[in-house]
């Protein structure tokens, strides 16, 4: 497997000559500068490959082989009239990319938010600090922050008692910091922050887009994108929605083997795969991740491994674990990729499965450092480390 990294650029805190020092190979990274459904010109996608390849000799090698990721357009997640235009911008970066040598690209097809949490800052009980997804704040958000038109509609009577208690005792800032976290922007978030009014603007343009509106349009945007990719040699890896299940009243169609299923049958073409996030899928007890590795094998060109711990009672709430003792089985899903990889004789094919350490704690001196939320430095070594020390093992002793 190659080992890579995620470099949001040149205001990474967590800078090149860092990441040569954590002994990956690959960067993982995207032109977050470029707005949405704009073409990635050829030109930029060099200089950002020369920013991290231009020491290459005489020190470590470090190569772009990954995007992530190409934002989709809102336009072609609802489907409006206007959307060829961004479908087309999409291919030509796709094209560009591939001119670049870079033909590995991790998309998304999250309404309106991205990968979202309610806490950047969860203090563990050995001091250090995680990102956590607390249901019942995302409740008080939702029903007495945003507001959201019939949000009632989708709690029981328990959790709206319960989400009103939370927000009773929250005080401005609280009420401020959670505003942020949910719709403010993520570091690696494809799409734009937003204040509260054209958020609730936002998530009103899909008041009419059930499931199978989004999943429709997902699947006419990929007929048009994967004979491109085929022909290129681009493998194009889909995350999954994060979290997995609906929200915000909003559709999410990628979140488990079902919709995977999905997917492939529509579209089986070789260029079609995606990413296991095993933190995303494994915030759902319903997903088995070892077996999901095992079946859908060929089709993974990239994992994010990192683990997530749901709460005993809310199995919705869940915090970023240690990427070897959480509530996912890592070794069994790390085994199942090492045996894919071994399936496709990666001696005559090249076909290695991209992964990296997904997020990290902010511990040590990292702590009072600026940091990328999910992204300090010593985190992600610790993570990559004790998944590069399962890889090893398992390729001595059954490999």
């Amino acid at each position: 497997m190659r080992e890579s990294w995620r470099w949001f650029g040149p205001n990474d805190p967590v800078t090149i000559a860092d990441i040569r020092q954590t002994g990956a190979t690959d960067i993982v990274s995207a032109l977050h500068a470029i707005a949405t459904g704009e073409v990635w010109p050829e030109q930029d996608i060099v200089a950002h490959q020369q920013l991290i390849e231009q020491h290459n000799e005489p020190k470590s090698s470090l190569v772009w082989s990954v995007v992530e990721s190409i934002p989709v357009h809102e336009d072609i997640k609802l489907g409006r009239d206007n959307h060829q235009r961004y479908v087309d911008s999409w291919i030509a970066s796709m094209e560009n990319l591939a001119k670049c040598g870079i033909k590995t690209i991790c998309y998304n097809f999250m309404p309106v938010i991205d990968w979202t949490r309610t806490d950047l800052k969860f203090q563990l009980p050995n001091g250090a600090y995680a990102l956590r997804f607390d249901q019942q704040k995302f409740a008080a958000f939702d029903l007495f922050i945003l507001k959201r038109e019939n949000a009632e509609a989708d709690y029981s009577d328990e959790e709206l008692a319960q989400a009103k208690s939370i927000f009773s005792l929250m005080s401005a800032d609280d009420i401020a910091l959670l505003t942020k976290n949910i719709i403010a922007g993520l570091p690696g978030k494809m799409t734009d922050a937003y204040t509260i009014d054209n958020f609730r603007n936002m998530l009103a343009m899909y008041k009419d887009i059930s499931k199978d509106i989004l999943r429709k349009n997902l699947f006419s945007f990929l007929s048009q994108v994967l004979p491109v990719a085929e022909k290129l040699g681009v493998k194009l890896a889909i995350h999954p929605d994060d979290p997995p299940r609906d929200m915000l009243g909003l559709p999410r169609i990628i979140c488990t083997s079902a919709d995977l299923e999905l997917l492939f049958s529509a579209l089986p073409s070789p260029a079609n795969g995606i990413t296991l996030c095993v933190g995303t899928y494994g915030s759902r007890p319903d997903n088995d991740l070892p077996a999901m590795a095992k079946q859908y094998g060929s089709r993974i060109h990239f994992a994010h491994l990192r683990g997530v711990s749901r709460d005993e009672d809310e199995q919705r709430s869940f915090y970023e674990a240690e990427h070897l003792d959480s509530g996912v089985d890592m070794v069994g899903i790390i085994s199942a990729l090492l045996k894919e990889e071994k399936s496709r004789d990666i001696s005559q094919s090249g076909d290695e499965i991209f992964i990296r350490p997904d997020h990290g704690h902010q511990m040590l001196d990292d702590i009072n450092k600026s940091a990328n939320p999910g992204y300090s430095c010593l985190g992600r070594l610790k993570g990559l480390a004790e998944i590069r020390g399962v890889i090893k093992a398992l390729s001595v002793n059954f490999f």
